[in-house]
């Protein structure tokens, strides 16, 4: 008799369970929107990965997991944009990890997910650098809402967060 242990059974039902539901169209392009902008957020704190991206203005770039699809087009600003379904993309970005958790927990420990990489070489270096250079100094935009001290505070509680998150998914 085969034993399944609790976390791959989870993992299953969770694949079962992402698999079986879909977003509607409006939520899912609402969703899509808070994500160019929190990204733009980032990358616009960041002049080099600015830089980096108005060179490649105009072309588009498409991060897809099963059968959910993102597709960003870098503005002349060195911005992102959220390119129409129908744009071609220069560069495909496919996350090859089908299971949920286990894409979680690599993201988790600060790995990145195993990919196929399909198109243009250069902007897909200059994607690789952002991932690899450009962190969001979350401290520095609480500190703008709740002042220095609270928001200091609240970073502390967030790393610790994390840390017992990265320790659990490591055992």
């Amino acid at each position: 008799m085969a034993i399944v242990s609790p976390l791959a059974d989870m993992s299953a039902r969770l694949s079962g369970l992402i698999g079986a539901f879909t977003l509607p169209d409006w939520l899912l392009h609402e969703l899509q929107d808070k994500v160019v902008l929190l990204l733009n957020h980032v990358i616009g704190q960041e002049p080099a990965a600015l830089e980096r991206l108005r060179r490649q203005q105009g072309r588009c770039v498409q991060l897809s997991w099963r059968e959910f699809r993102l597709q960003w087009l870098i503005t002349p600003a060195g911005l992102l944009a959220r390119a129409d379904a129908h744009t071609v993309a220069d560069l495909h970005l496919h996350v090859n990890q089908e299971a949920p958790l286990t894409l979680v927990q690599a993201l988790i420990k600060g790995e990145k997910p195993a990919m196929r990489i399909d198109g243009d070489v250069m902007l897909a270096a200059d994607i690789n650098w952002l991932v690899d250079h450009v962190r969001w100094d979350m401290e520095e935009d609480l500190s703008r809402v709740f002042g220095d001290a609270t928001a200091h505070h609240m970073a502390v509680f967030f790393k610790r967060v994390a840390s017992s998150l990265r320790e659990f998914v490591a055992k």
